[in-house]
């Protein structure tokens, strides 16, 4: 096993998960109405429940729940998604979360919101991962929940707000991994201060939050340099859309249709992998496993 991705323990609210010897899968779940990928497809909870288990049974290792979505807005004049109250996440959430439960009590459930109300609710409930965007920057409450849960922890590197994104001045290419690198010492040093063990935790460097098109691929080739913060690395590249622009840039033939992502998807996650990700968050877990299983291959005959 290469040392770049050593063997380490992710330690959860009821259990731990073994990390570094086979990447692992988290599914994304969105239960909105206006995600860019799959908005309204998954808001009823009998739909959400559905799909869920359809995400476990294709392979995923935990299952990440979001109820808000942090679509931007664009040039081409798309709104950005809707800001939405901790109630109305709440009421969207919980019964999603707990069908899941009922059906599989074994499942892993990750909670994205960066809402301690929301949190607190969904940890209380039976989730075990809370994955942060904002890196406990958005809700000072935030770092207290987790620490009383003792859930795992997913810490994600946000350059701004979702509203800002579009508008946002490009980094310099020598300010990109620094900008990420103090984001989410930043954010472990919020962690630490409120008595968070450093096994829970887990980075995120935020593909697409706050990065402009090219500067992911920057990310993606100098993502190893992260590793030197001392956690794993979770990374989502999921049908974003910088990777879009790729194949557009390449003159790649059918880039509107969602295969064309996926196909991105796949190869970005393998680089991802190669870089010294742990856990990769996906749409699709089957080919992702797939893919996945190369990649770490790949890690084990170094």
């Amino acid at each position: 096993m290469t040392t770049l991705r050593p063997p380490s323990t992710w330690q959860l609210a009821h259990h731990s998960l073994p990390l570094g010897h086979r990447t692992l899968v988290m599914a994304v779940l969105n239960i909105t109405p206006d995600s860019f990928s799959d908005g309204g497809l998954y808001l009823h909870p009998d739909s959400a429940i559905t799909h869920a288990l359809h995400l476990l049974d294709s392979g995923a290792d935990i299952l990440d729940l979001g109820a808000e979505s942090t679509r931007p807005g664009s040039h081409a004049g798309h709104p950005a998604a809707a800001l939405v109250s901790a109630a109305q996440e709440q009421h969207r959430l919980l019964p999603v979360l707990e069908g899941i439960l009922r059906a599989r009590p074994s499942a892993i459930l990750s909670i994205d919101t960066y809402k301690a109300a929301t949190a607190r609710a969904a940890l209380a409930a039976g989730a075990a991962i809370l994955n942060d965007v904002s890196g406990f920057h958005w809700d000072t409450e935030m770092p207290s929940v987790c620490a009383h849960a003792r859930c795992g922890v997913v810490l994600m590197h946000t350059r701004g707000r979702p509203d800002q994104w579009p508008t946002q001045a490009p980094l310099p290419p020598e300010a990109l991994l620094p900008n990420i690198l103090d984001g989410l010492s930043s954010s472990l040093a919020l962690a630490s201060q409120a008595g968070i063990h450093p096994s829970a935790i887990v980075l995120d460097p935020g593909y697409g939050f706050g990065k402009r098109l090219d500067e992911n691929f920057s990310l993606l080739r100098r993502q190893p340099q992260l590793l030197a913060l001392g956690h794993p690395l979770l990374v989502g590249l999921s049908r974003k859309s910088f990777l879009t622009h790729a194949l557009q840039q390449a003159a790649i033939p059918g880039t509107a249709s969602p295969n064309a992502r996926e196909d991105a998807s796949i190869a970005a996650l393998t680089a991802a992998i190669l870089a010294g990700a742990s856990i990769v968050r996906v749409h699709q877990p089957g080919p992702a496993r797939a893919a996945a299983a190369i990649a770490d291959a790949i890690l084990a005959a170094r």
